[in-house]
């Protein structure tokens, strides 16, 4: 039997969505990697470089000669960072060498798209790249700030709303309790806004959580007060009740999250808010997920 045609460095991360497709590293870690409540890339062995783009393109012409791909997904953090003229490169030898791919799609930190024009993008998504997954974490600038996210609302909303007018989907991932208890308010009100102003077709909530201590997140956010499950609740039924979304796909389904909500916004909005309410005057009757089973 052929060896997997494709050499990872671990961990490996991708979105949930992204479960079945073929994960093919074109960069290795995360070129920001400072931000205070991720622990993804770490590790010593995930130091940022792009890949050498030869193997990558060696690996792309043996996956098409051993597996049968319909979706790719281009890791580690984010593949964006590259020049357009590789990442077409790229996409153009999946194109010949996967020929049954439907989908490519990448994590996408918001200053990867800084000096890529709207034109650029739309000839990456001519050439396949369907989706864009950003971690704007929250809308508001003072709790980026703190946490040493890198970016402000004015930037991301520059990101998401050049891939939108590019044709590329933007999923968007919004933190739970990223503010703690003394920026609540603030984070769900510029999230919302944010998300408002930009109209993402996908759009989730994890919860912010610390496996390793909160001591590296307070080095920056000394003052950080987590918030309990009632109050996490209720900054989630603050985001939902302020969101003025057409057509937008939400989920609250990540293995962090202990309510699971699926929908759509704004038709499902009424009917998630009624279940976020009932999590937070109910919580015995509310099948909320185990504490043991949860995590980022």
């Amino acid at each position: 039997m052929s060896a997997f045609p494709i050499d990872y460095i671990e961990p490996v991360f991708r979105p949930p969505s992204e479960a079945h497709s073929l994960i093919l590293p074109v960069t290795n870690g995360c070129s920001w990697n400072n931000c205070t409540f991720c622990e993804m890339y770490t590790a010593p062995q995930k130091k940022f470089r792009a890949r050498d783009e030869n193997q990558v393109l060696e690996e792309i012409r043996k996956s098409g000669e051993q597996l049968i791909v319909q979706r790719v997904f281009l890791a580690d953090g984010d593949a964006m960072i590259l020049p357009t003229k590789r990442l077409l490169r790229i996409l153009e030898a999946i194109r010949e060498h996967m020929p049954s791919v439907e989908r490519v799609t990448s994590y996408c930190l918001p200053r990867n798209l800084k000096r890529k024009s709207v034109e650029e993008l739309r000839q990456l998504r001519e050439a396949g790249l369907a989706m864009l997954y950003v971690g704007a974490e929250s809308g508001d600038d003072q709790v980026l700030e703190r946490v040493n996210k890198g970016e402000t609302y004015a930037s991301t909303e520059e990101a998401l709303s050049k891939s939108g007018e590019a044709g590329i989907q933007r999923s968007v991932m919004i933190l739970n309790g990223l503010g703690g208890k003394g920026l609540s308010e603030q984070h769900a009100l510029n999230s919302a806004r944010l998300m408002n102003a930009t109209q993402p077709e996908f759009l989730s909530t994890l919860v912010v959580s610390f496996p390793q201590g909160l001591a590296r997140y307070r080095e920056r956010f000394p003052d950080f007060e987590p918030l309990d499950q009632p109050s996490l609740f209720r900054e989630l039924e603050s985001l939902i009740g302020m969101l003025e979304l057409d057509n937008t796909v939400f989920r609250s389904d990540h293995a962090s999250n202990a309510l699971v909500l699926k929908g759509v916004l704004g038709a499902d909005k009424e009917r998630m808010l009624a279940q976020v309410q009932a999590a937070i005057s109910r919580p015995e009757q509310a099948r909320l997920r185990p504490e043991w089973m949860r995590g980022l």
